[in-house]
């Protein structure tokens, strides 16, 4: 169908203004930054997207998953042990380093026992990578066996628990003496582990009563072992744990249970679990 050339213009100046109405569309405004009219929260001082309450601390992450944020302290780094002593006299730490990792010394190659971190710590979140020996010798408890202990008395359990039978609440991930992980999330004997752990500290009252157990939550390779499950108290073998004595900080420990079993990477974050409330 042919169209007169007036009618063409008339067309063309119709879209053309269609078009410049769409080009004129208000422009969106911005969200709020927060409000100060909204009704208060339960039991607290800030309402619903309180204006003015403090906005969280900046923390830069880590490029990968393993690599410390901007506010952990770095405990080893694979090239030295400056951060830690031996447990049972406070001498500097003689655990062997090479090749960037730390390694629990065979008979002959050092006086061998616990180490600990100098600096005490709470609530806190770790990072730590181990390795077994890949070599596997003995069975049981007697393959890889260390742990982690926080305020120096609340164990995690490490151990070579790849097709290793051994008692539950002794395996990787278990809080020794106690709870079993959820799962076997190990890896081959010899390949490097990871345990990304946050420990809650217990706390007491002035009398020295319990108002709060320890408590920890543990991802093993990535996978949940422990979900913030409760401590029967400060680790024991072939006893019951207790909190019979108060520990409300304490160092970061690492066993010698007499197997030559590696660590790298450790890291650790200060918490306030009751910032902002």
């Amino acid at each position: 169908m042919k169209r007169s050339l007036p009618a063409l213009i008339a067309l063309l100046s119709l879209v053309g203004g269609l078009a410049g109405a769409q080009e004129k569309k208000p422009a969106p405004q911005p969200h709020p930054t927060g409000y100060t009219d909204t009704p208060f929260l339960p039991g607290g001082k800030w309402r619903v997207h309180d204006d003015n309450r403090p906005r969280p601390d900046v923390v830069t992450p880590g490029k990968t998953s393993s690599e410390a944020p901007s506010d952990a302290i770095v405990l080893f780094d694979g090239s030295n042990l400056d951060e830690w002593v031996m447990d049972k006299d406070n001498a500097p730490a003689d655990w062997i380093v090479k090749d960037g990792f730390m390694e629990v010394p065979s008979k002959g190659q050092g006086v061998g026992g616990y180490i600990r971190t100098k600096r005490e710590f709470r609530d806190i979140q770790l990072h730590l990578e181990f390795a077994t020996p890949e070599k596997v010798e003995g069975n049981s408890q007697g393959r890889g066996n260390s742990g982690v202990f926080f305020l120096g008395n609340f164990e995690l359990q490490i151990l070579d628990s790849y097709e290793n039978k051994s008692y539950a609440d002794g395996q990787a991930s278990a809080l020794y003496g106690y709870k079993p992980p959820l799962v076997n999330a190990c890896r081959k004997p010899g390949e490097w582990q990871t345990y990304d752990i946050i420990f809650e500290a217990p706390k007491w009252d002035a009398e020295g009563n319990l108002l709060k157990k320890a408590y920890i939550s543990v991802l093993q390779n990535g996978v949940l072992t422990q979900h913030r499950q409760a401590y029967l108290g400060a680790t024991g073998h072939k006893s019951v744990a207790n909190y019979n004595k108060v520990i409300e900080s304490g160092p970061l420990k690492l066993q010698d249970h007499g197997n030559p079993t590696r660590f790298r990477n450790i890291w650790v974050r200060e918490l306030d679990l009751d910032a902002n409330n």
